[in-house]
């Protein structure tokens, strides 16, 4: 069976057993803070789990790419070495929520992998655990007694909690788990060992290919568990595992998900894959990496220096390091692979191929820009090793860390120059710098406490800012050493973050007028919660739900105008623009699209009047609640790209056939309610990016009030011309050109001190030396003269005293051949004499100079002067 096949045959079998076929989520996770991407095929349920949203389907399956290149789950180093850790994978599941359990999941998964994919059952295993005393959990019989219905009893072994009890994290849904293995290796050696005593021993042929979760406890702060309300199933299976037992072959690599893009590559290179194990290790970086780099700019992730940009750039990186040092790709290259790999996910992942272009230019200009940082670092390297006779292990994390140099590349280079590297100090360094990254993201959670009965919450923010609510539940939560609470409301008028949009502030008001601040409104797995710096001193009864309405009024005035905005770049510049990001707030608004040139004056212009006709026309807004969301797609509705939209959207037009996009921000009931728009500033953020930044409203008018105003003064300094801007220009041009007369003065000036300080030079021995203050009014007329005086007199010890309206200055220069001669040093000389007049400074051998504190001090640092020449 080809891959495809595969992949096809499992969402069929489960379509068969009545599971809702449902699409991957985007491997950028938004809405929450725990995940920087999607690391697994429950991470779009999880709010099913946590019991905070009725899940619509109780059954269902998909085949999600995750990502796994940070925190807990970090297979960076290991991708390419082994023959089956990757960064980028794709995860076959099927759930439960509440409704089969484990008889259904494990003869499900039996059926398939024997029935449906013909795996041979003697080489199938399958673990259960084997339960906990400190936990108070017994042996998992109930799936042992379904597995030896299917299996014989030897094959059924036990798992100690690490490998056979899953958690979400240290709190959370948690349930005992079932893997299933299969041994690849032949008869042979089959054999001579015996394949249960291999299980979860880390043998390469003796992999884990599906891990069956059963979802029964929930893990609580202080440890202890409680039975969950309703029990599920999670599952997952390697698909690139899958493909590879299916297809025969000993390594992931090896199958047809991987080799059409390694042979491109082998064929480029001129280098054939299988015969050096560094270039294959190469190779096979270079086919996985680009995977992910390509998914998650695709989703919305572009690369950058922080945070989860800064893990794709890492990724990119070190796939160009591998084709730089082992495969003599000194030109950008990587790029290239991402039309093959667009083409083979067509119909599965179609965001690649629809943003082929965008994803290809964004690769292509990361390669240019870091190509010229790797040649930087080798260089700064070869400068280090002339100087020293090992690598310290700081100068290698900086390496690694500044110029992305692997340690393995700064290793090579080090032993190609008979150095030895501290690969000790490096560890150190490196660990420093994940402890300092990890304490900056640590979050620590307390349990959901309720208050009444819980119930779903209930957003009402779009018809009104205030609500009669009462409190649902509240947890404490401390982020970078301050306590913070969450809330949870029975009815919420305050929008949460997400879309771009900031979320709401206001007040919490209680029937005894306690009064309690929101600080911020979020998003947490489906569940809103108001972040708060305290809690009510009574939870119980009913509150005054208000929202901020002047930041909330100008908040939406910003995300309107961004969506008049984005129609207007696309009638401006072309279809090809698309959002990449945004930001609104009560402030401005931030919006980041495709294009890649820079958008220039006259452009910016056009959209500002096309923005600002529709605001002056005062167009409605017109608002589609619950549109089915294939429905609002064949209507022409403008999606983003990145975000999870599900079966039902939300559509919001200004003017039919203008604008009109998914959104599930607040807005404006009519566009003159914007009131005036105007760019303040146009600049690239990325490759292939262009950023954007605008103001509307009353910031927009504070902002034209304010030129307008500045304007005016100027026109009065100039007499009010006619031509304002032909006067200003004339303005400077006098200004230039008088500039220039002082500048020539002050030369003619330094020039005629030259001819009266060569009369008061001293020799002292073959020194001609001279220390004298000077009244000059700048350093660069001191500069002049001291060069001038350098380049008449032989063997010339010089030392200039200035003062520049209060502020003492010293110049030292020494000729050339005494500096050399006698290892005289301007630099430390005028460090030493800038003392007297409480300042430093430095230089070059021949020519430094120093400023300091107390003009007082200067007869004392010339008359010290001559001590250096005796």
């Amino acid at each position: 069976m080809t891959s495809k096949e595969i992949r096809e045959a499992y969402l069929s079998f489960f379509k068969s057993k009545s599971h809702q076929i449902v699409p991957s989520a985007p491997v950028v996770v938004k809405n929450d803070p725990t995940l920087m991407f999607t690391n697994a095929g429950m991470n779009q349920f999880k709010e099913y789990f946590l019991g905070e949203a009725q899940a619509k389907y109780t059954r269902v399956a998909d085949t999600q790419r995750c990502l796994r290149v940070s925190g807990k789950h970090n297979d960076l180093e290991e991708v390419g070495i082994d023959t089956y850790h990757h960064t980028l994978f794709e995860m076959l599941g099927n759930w439960s929520f509440g409704d089969y359990f484990k008889k259904e999941a494990i003869s499900w998964a039996w059926e398939l992998l024997t029935d449906v994919y013909q795996l041979d059952k003697d080489r199938l295993y399958v673990t259960i655990f084997e339960g906990d005393e400190k936990e108070g959990l017994g042996r998992d019989d109930e799936a042992f007694d379904f597995w030896k219905a299917l299996i014989p009893e030897d094959r059924i072994l036990l798992g100690n909690k690490k490998d056979n009890f899953w958690e979400m994290g240290e709190t959370g849904p948690c349930g005992p788990c079932s893997e299933i293995h299969f041994d690849m290796r032949n008869d042979a050696e089959r054999q001579q060992e015996r394949g249960q005593d291999l299980v979860n021993a880390d043998h390469p042929q003796v992999i884990e290919i599906w891990n069956l979760v059963f979802m029964q406890f929930n893990r609580l702060k202080n440890g202890s568990l409680e039975p969950l309300p309703a029990r599920h199933i999670d599952t997952g299976m390697g698909f690139e595992r899958l493909v590879r037992a299916i297809q025969g072959k000993t390594s992931n690599y090896d199958t047809d998900v991987f080799q059409p893009i390694i042979q491109y590559i082998a064929e480029r290179s001129a280098i054939q894959y299988g015969a050096d194990e560094k270039t294959d290790i190469a190779m096979r970086v270079l086919s996985d990496h680009i995977r992910a780099v390509s998914f998650a700019i695709a989703d919305g992730q572009l690369p950058s220096n922080n945070k989860a940009g800064y893990v794709i750039r890492r990724i990119l990186r070190r796939a160009v390091r591998y084709a730089y040092t082992f495969l003599g790709f000194k030109a950008p290259f990587l790029n290239e692979l991402v039309p093959l790999l667009a083409k083979q996910f067509e119909g599965v992942f179609d965001e690649l191929i629809q943003q082929q272009g965008f994803v290809q230019k964004v690769v292509l200009e990361e390669e240019v820009s870091f190509l010229r940082t790797l040649t930087t670092g080798i260089q700064r390297f070869e400068n280090y090793a002339v100087d020293h006779t090992a690598v310290d292990g700081d100068f290698a994390f900086e390496l690694f860390d500044t110029f992305g140099f692997p340690i393995d590349l700064t290793d090579l280079l080090a032993r190609e120059k008979g150095l030895h590297v501290d690969m000790d100090g490096f560890q150190k360094a490196l660990q420093q710098q994940k402890d300092r990254s990890r304490a900056a993201t640590t979050i620590d959670t307390g349990d959901w406490v309720s208050v009444q009965e819980d119930e779903e919450s209930m957003f009402v923010g779009y018809d009104t800012l205030e609500a009669t609510t009462q409190v649902l539940k509240y947890r404490k939560v401390t982020a970078k050493g301050k306590d913070q609470y969450q809330l949870v409301l029975s009815v919420t008028p305050f929008y949460p973050e997400g879309g771009g949009q900031v979320g709401d502030t206001g007040i919490l008001l209680s029937e005894s007028n306690d009064k309690v601040i929101i600080q911020d409104t979020k998003k947490e797995n489906g569940l809103i919660v108001h972040l708060v710096n305290e809690l009510p001193s009574v939870l119980e009864g009913d509150f005054k739900a208000t929202v901020d309405k002047d930041k909330r009024v100008d908040t939406e005035s910003n995300h309107s105008a961004t969506h008049l905005l984005h129609a207007a770049l696309k009638e401006v510049l072309g279809d090809h623009v698309n959002q990449k990001g945004s930001l609104v707030n009560a402030d401005l608004l931030r919006f980041d699209v495709s294009h890649f040139a820079k958008i220039t004056a006259e452009e910016i212009k056009q959209v500002e009047d096309i923005v600002n006709a529709k605001i002056r026309r005062n167009i409605p807004l017109r608002e589609e609640r619950m549109v089915p969301f294939q429905e609002a797609l064949d209507a022409g509705v403008t999606a983003l790209f990145g975000e999870k939209y599900g079966d039902y959207v939300r559509v919001i037009t200004f003017e039919n056939g203008f604008s009109k996009e998914l959104c599930g921000g607040t807005h404006v009931p009519a566009t003159g309610q914007i009131g005036f728009f105007k760019i303040t500033s146009e600049s690239a953020v990325a490759a292939g990016v262009r950023r954007i930044e605008a103001i509307t409203g009353t910031h927009a008018y504070a902002v034209i009030r304010e030129q307008f105003e500045l304007v005016s003064k100027m026109r009065e300094l100039l007499n009010n011309p006619k031509d304002f801007v032909s006067a200003m220009g004339k303005v400077i041009e006098e200004n230039s050109g008088l500039r220039k007369e002082i500048e020539n003065s002050i030369r003619e000036r330094s020039l005629a001190l030259k001819k009266e300080l060569e009369a008061k030079f001293e020799t002292i021995g073959t020194v001609n030396f001279l220390a004298v203050q000077v009244d000059l009014p700048n350093a660069d007329a001191v500069k002049t003269l001291a060069y001038a005086l350098k380049g008449q007199m032989e063997n010339l010890f010089l030392v200039l005293g200035a003062d520049f309206d209060g502020k003492p200055n010293l110049t030292v220069a020494i000729s050339d051949e005494l500096a050399k001669e006698r290892g005289w040093n301007a630099g430390n000389i005028v460090k030493d004499l800038a003392k007297d007049i409480q300042g430093g400074g430095g230089g070059q051998p021949f020519f430094a100079t120093a400023g300091g504190k107390l003009s007082s001090g200067l007869a004392t640092a010339i008359a010290r002067a001559k001590d250096f020449v005796k």
